[in-house]
């Protein structure tokens, strides 16, 4: 049919003759007039309705433009995808044209809804009546919707919401379609096909029963039963003894594409306009563009998705003496822009391991069902619904890293973690010392970071007695880790990860990201510890002292035994009890802005001088901000110099945005950190963790900032996934259930209006509307205001270029005050 017509005005003949010959058209094709799908510009055959109203809607909203193949309303359909990419302007926006080329599609390209955003509206069905007789706000749909989503938002029960179900229905007129029990609500939000699979494994760990194990009865590696025997075997074939909980993800990005604000985000990191020498965004770092570089063809289009992997466990009950632990793993997507990819909307649950004991090492066998579908995102989903272009295309992803503490990142990279050689980065070269005295291992030797001629290399008494030579220990790639572990040398390795069955994980620099929460909040508690003598994490002692004494130095500390006690002398980390009141007091009285961190007031112990229930937020806002503050007149001062050099260290490390050419500097100053503190402290200060930090700044470098690469979203995700524990018999059933009801909320917003979601905050108001209690309003003169208005111009990114041009100007156009900087 001739469609030029689309592109005319709708108040000329030709619209008007064109809108009737297509509605005539899909009247006889589909030979229905009741319901037909509307292809307005804001309908875009999501929703159905009469021939009347969709005439309406065309006249009134338009035609989508991009709906050149009528395959919904009568005409066969053509599969296109993108095979190249052009980028226009269009008023001010970036937008993706694409030239298509035929390709063959299987009938299992749309084995779900996510694929074909078109049959959401005959899933849901009756969703577009009206919530009772004549109301025209809210049909049986949008209300539903609402009304879930404030169950999801603020934990209501499932008794809870079937009676508000009850109520609403009894104050609502008669006719009304509102469900009348929980039972029919999850029936008509889950039938967009969200679901999850539930695998049988064995209780040992050893297999899942897929594949070729799925009809198998005992567990062929350990023989165990795939039952569970006793009082719960109530079902004719058996209870599984434990399952797993699987959420595909390949459908879940189906249906981001499908959403057209979501679609246009996930290209928003090909649209923006970066700094050179900035790095602000996974974008910007090496790892991105080493994609780029070794798979062009994957770097090219800008829609295929960089992913990361994060696990951890939590315990879903109350009862903090239970040992019950289930694992949850989790997906984020780095295509986002950065207020979005960390947010629980993005938060993608794939997998739900069972407890009551956490998998350890033998996570790699529930990993299987996802890394399989890892293999089929790098390969190609074709078929996949860009509803903000208007096409179809082959979608692809790559798994970047994973995000963990450090414990489950040698279960998931299959690298030791504890002993001599705990470093995964140094490997058999981690600079290690045990300690004869104290029973443990301490990481000690970091003048090998120095410059070959720095003088700290030669001191002797002030470090370990003997000088530094050696050079710091080059870190293995991925694909030399590989073959280690291919070919038995495992020394430091475990086993093989499940993560090299990805064609491209050995050639990624950082595939298991170190989390920088977990490490600055041990360096915090080892500090405060050793400073406030608190026990189980003082790290000085008699044992550290007779340790010091073997070494053969910092001879004068050795305890001094006496008939009753044995005396320590004070070190350059021992406080006096009054200065240890004075640092107490001086946290006691700290205020800081409301949502900085939990009122530090709480955490402080007056009567013995010690801080209590230190948290991760706690500790990050400790060593950020206030720790320095505390100890600037009490301790000595080499010992506070190193540590308020470590404080601005973690400060620097955890900016939103880095400066690449800062970075050697900052490598520099924390490695002579770690020298001072080893000049300073005891040797048993220095375990892993501490050891750790040298290496923060090569993952900065190569992966951008910190906040995308540390656990802290995750750790708030498991406070969500708890709350959805009603049962506390079947607690990962309940995580389950929940999940999916909020997916299904948060799919069905997608295409209704003025619903709010629930995994995105609503932003907060700026400003207050009255003035806070006891503060003075005072008039600001306009040269004042000029000031601070050229301060915040002068510090502002996208202001820079134009401040260049203008120095570049003044120097040309005024020669001889060329090298006079005062004056330009």
């Amino acid at each position: 049919m001739d469609k030029s017509w689309m592109h005319s005005d709708r108040r000329s003949k030709a619209y008007e003759l064109g809108v009737e010959a297509f509605l005539n058209f899909a009247v006889e094709n589909l030979l229905t007039s009741t319901h037909i799908h509307c292809p307005c510009v804001k309908c875009v055959n999501l929703k159905l309705f009469g021939v009347g109203i969709t005439r309406d809607h065309v006249y009134f909203n338009g035609i989508d433009q991009s709906y050149k193949n009528w395959t919904f309303h009568g005409e066969p359909w053509e599969a296109t995808t993108n095979a190249s990419r052009n980028v226009e302007e269009d008023d001010g926006h970036s937008r993706y044209s694409f030239v298509s080329e035929e390709i063959d599609m299987d009938d299992n390209d749309f084995g779900d809804f996510g694929s074909d955003p078109y049959e959401f509206a005959n899933v849901i069905g009756d969703g577009d009546q009206p919530v009772y007789p004549g109301c025209r706000k809210y049909t049986k749909l949008s209300a539903l919707v609402k009304l879930y989503n404030l169950k999801a938002k603020y934990g209501m029960s499932d008794v809870c919401f079937t009676e508000l179900l009850i109520l609403q229905g009894d104050l609502l007129p008669e006719g009304n379609t509102i469900p009348t029990s929980m039972y029919e609500a999850k029936k008509t939000l889950c039938a967009s096909g969200l679901s999850y699979e539930k695998m049988h494994a064995c209780p040992n760990d050893c297999i899942l029963y897929r594949k070729e194990y799925e009809d198998s009865t005992n567990c062929p590696t350990c023989g165990i039963s795939r039952w569970k025997e006793g009082k719960d075997s109530i079902l004719k074939e058996g209870v599984p003894a434990k399952v797993v909980w699987y959420f595909p993800p390949i459908p879940r990005f189906k249906r981001m594409f499908q959403s057209h604000e979501t679609a246009k985000s996930l290209t928003w990191h090909a649209a923006r306009k970066s700094i050179d020498g900035q790095m602000s965004h996974p974008a910007d770092s090496p790892s991105w563009k080493l994609l780029d570089d070794k798979w062009p063809k994957f770097g090219n289009e800008p829609r295929n998705l960089r992913l990361a992997l994060s696990s951890d466990g939590f315990n879903p009950h109350s009862s903090l003496s239970s040992r019950y632990s289930c694992w949850p793993v989790i997906l984020v997507t780095y295509n986002l822009p950065p207020w979005l990819c960390m947010k629980r909307k993005f938060m993608m649950l794939t997998l739900l391991i069972s407890g009551p004991k956490q998998p350890g090492n033998d996570i790699d066998v529930y990993l299987e069902p996802l890394i399989d579908d890892l293999k089929s995102l790098w390969v190609g989903i074709r078929g996949v619904y860009d509803a903000h272009n208007g096409e179809y295309f082959t979608l692809r992803a790559a798994l970047m890293w994973t995000i963990n503490d450090f414990p489950t990142n040698g279960n998931l990279s299959g690298c030791v973690v504890k002993g001599y050689k705990a470093c995964p980065i140094c490997g058999d070269d981690t600079p290690s010392h045990r300690l004869k005295n104290g029973h443990k291992i301490c990481y000690i030797g970091h003048r090998k970071w120095l410059p070959i001629n720095h003088p700290y290399r030669r001191q002797r008494a002030a470090f370990n007695g003997k000088p530094e030579y050696g050079i710091p220990p080059e870190p293995l790639t991925g694909e030399e880790v590989l073959h280690m572990v291919e070919n038995g040398d495992r020394v430091c390795w475990k086993k093989k990860s499940i993560f090299f069955d990805l064609e491209y994980w050995k050639y990624l620099p950082v595939r298991h990201a170190l989390d920088v929460m977990h490490i600055e909040k041990n360096v915090c508690d080892s500090i405060i510890g050793t400073l406030l003598e608190i026990p189980g994490k003082n790290k000085d002692g008699i044992a550290a002292r007779l340790d010091l004494l073997n070494m053969g130095v910092k001879t004068d500390l050795q305890p001094e035994y006496g008939e009753r006690r044995t005396r320590l002398p004070p070190g350059p980390w021992n406080l006096s009890r009054a200065e240890k009141r004075e640092v107490c007091n001086s946290f006691y009285g700290m205020k800081v802005p409301e949502g900085y961190s939990s009122n530090i007031k709480n955490l402080v112990s007056l009567q013995d001088s010690r801080l209590l229930g230190l948290k991760s937020h706690d500790c990050h806002t400790l060593m950020q901000q206030l720790l320095p503050v505390a100890i600037r007149s009490v301790l000595e001062k080499p010992a506070r110099y190193a540590i308020t050099r470590l404080c601005f260290f973690f400060n620097a490390i955890c900016a939103k945005t880095v400066d690449v050419s800062k970075l050697d500097k900052l490598e520099e100053d924390v490695v002579v950190t770690l020298c001072l503190l080893e000049k300073y402290f005891p040797p048993s200060f220095f375990d892993i963790m501490v050891h750790l930090v040298v290496h923060l700044v090569r993952e900065v470098r190569l992966c951008g900032p910190v906040y995308f690469r540390w656990i802290d979203p995750f750790e708030r995700y498991m406070k969500v996934l708890k709350g959805y524990v009603q049962n506390r018999t079947r607690p990962e059933g309940c995580i389950a259930e929940r999940y999916i009801a909020e997916e299904a909320v948060e799919f069905c917003t997608q295409h209704l209006s003025d619903v709010s979601t629930v995994g995105v905050p609503s932003s907060q108001k700026m400003g207050v509307s009255k003035p806070l209690s006891g503060c003075t309003v005072s008039v600001v003169d306009q040269d004042l205001l000029n000031q601070a208005h050229l301060y915040v111009l002068e510090n502002t990114e996208e202001v820079l270029p134009y401040i260049e041009q203008h120095m570049i100007h003044i120097k040309t156009a005024y020669p001889k005050f060329r090298k006079r900087t005062k004056w330009l």
